[in-house]
């Protein structure tokens, strides 16, 4: 493992917690602070901390279901091609 995999896999968990934190503070913390604070100013409205999530998620199933179906019918080809050839 060099040394470049080690910084990649520390700035993805430095992302990841950056991003943990405030998605936390925007969906769960937000609601304690006075609507007048200037810390709203900082986030979108809190509609979009369920929109958001749930929109990626569909992205990301979508994504993975063209992925596999793709894979799949890539193999059933491979397949037939060699049937193919053996009764040729």
């Amino acid at each position: 493992m060099g040394t470049s995999d080690k910084a990649l896999g520390g700035a993805m968990l430095l992302a990841a917690a950056v991003v943990f934190v405030y998605y936390t503070t925007w969906a769960i913390l937000l609601p304690f602070f006075d609507p007048s604070s200037e810390i709203h100013g900082l986030f979108p409205p809190r509609e979009w901390a369920i929109k958001l999530p749930a929109f990626l998620l569909v992205v990301g199933i979508t994504g993975i279901g063209f992925f596999v179906g793709s894979t799949i019918i890539k193999e059933n080809r491979k397949r037939a091609q060699k049937v193919r050839l053996r009764t040729a």
